[in-house]
């Protein structure tokens, strides 16, 4: 047996039951990766998390951020996205990140990109139409999975990291929009109760569905036809950008060493597991209801590593 096959089908086999389920997808795919570069993710993922929750830990608190505060936390996102670009190493966070972007060459505007999103999510909570949210998406999801791809492709000679041969933000566009999606409709209740929506106005209006409606669906209120027919609606989106990330994901993986090709079917393989358990005719859209156990997602990672080690 190959070394990198003995090597993945160890990650997988001894990757932890109890903890998997609550684990970024992300970062169980990665985990396949070398130490150096897993290592790399780490930093990278944890900055992108903290800009994210900086805004969302008061977003959930009433659905709305007080002006005073709005204006306090795009000050935040704006220093410290300046400090980053002019290579300012203020303390072990800034010093790691800043290592890491150099040493794997990796481009700024991911975090651009994440900065802008969060500075809409101060001034509003909702989409005026599905259009506005993918260009909100650009930085919410798009640029997190760029800089996963980044990492998937650099090659490393030495000391100099040359960059991946294929456009990291288009491969990223559809895989992120299939995920996210997904991400959203499982996360449904749990954003709700804390004041998230995600759902266009245009298409609530369509639906004749109001926040508040959400609000009492995910409270464990009486489901209506109307919010099946929402929810068939994003199914419907998530399925066309499902179709595009597969396309992506055959495009690019010729130019990617195995192991980077297996975390992309991980992460795809693992989305596609919460997508499957979607039922807008007939199902329950609790997080519980949504969620695969630890041992289901278990099982379905060491599925895809068998699968992939098969047809090496």
């Amino acid at each position: 047996m190959p070394k990198l096959t003995r090597d993945i089908l160890d990650i997988a086999d001894n990757l932890d039951v109890g903890s998997i389920q609550a684990n970024p997808i992300l970062d169980i795919a990665a985990r396949f990766w070398e130490q150096d570069r897993y290592a790399a993710f780490r930093v990278c993922y944890l900055t992108m998390r903290w800009i994210d929750d900086l805004v969302d830990d008061v977003r959930k608190e009433t659905g709305s951020v007080p002006a005073a505060a709005a204006n306090r936390l795009r000050s935040t996102l704006i220093d410290w996205l300046g400090s980053v670009k002019r290579g300012e190493k203020d303390g072990y966070f800034h010093h790691r990140i800043l290592e890491v972007i150099r040493y794997y060459a990796i481009p700024i505007w991911p975090w651009e990109r994440l900065c802008k999103a969060m500075v809409y999510d101060l001034n509003h909570n909702g989409f005026s139409s599905f259009r506005r949210f993918l260009i909100y998406a650009e930085g919410a999801a798009v640029a997190p999975a760029a800089v996963f791809l980044h990492l998937c492709g650099v090659e490393v000679r030495g000391d100099i990291c040359g960059p991946p041969s294929f456009d990291i933000r288009n491969a990223a566009r559809a895989l992120a929009r299939f995920c996210y999606l997904v991400h959203i409709l499982r996360d449904f209740q749990k954003d709700h109760l804390e004041n998230l929506n995600y759902f266009a106005d245009n298409h609530l209006a369509e639906y004749s569905l109001t926040p508040a409606d959400l609000r009492l669906i995910a409270e464990g209120g009486q489901i209506p036809q109307a919010f099946r027919n929402l929810i068939r609606r994003y199914v419907d989106y998530a399925g066309y950008y499902r179709g595009l990330a597969r396309k992506t994901i055959d495009g690019i993986s010729p130019h990617l060493q195995h192991r980077y090709q297996l975390s992309l079917e991980i992460i795809y393989g693992m989305y596609l597991q919460v997508f499957e358990r979607i039922d807008p005719e007939k199902g329950g859209f609790s997080r519980e209801q949504l969620t695969p156990s630890a041992p289901q997602v278990h099982e379905r990672v060491m599925r895809i590593v068998l699968d992939f080690a098969g047809n090496r």
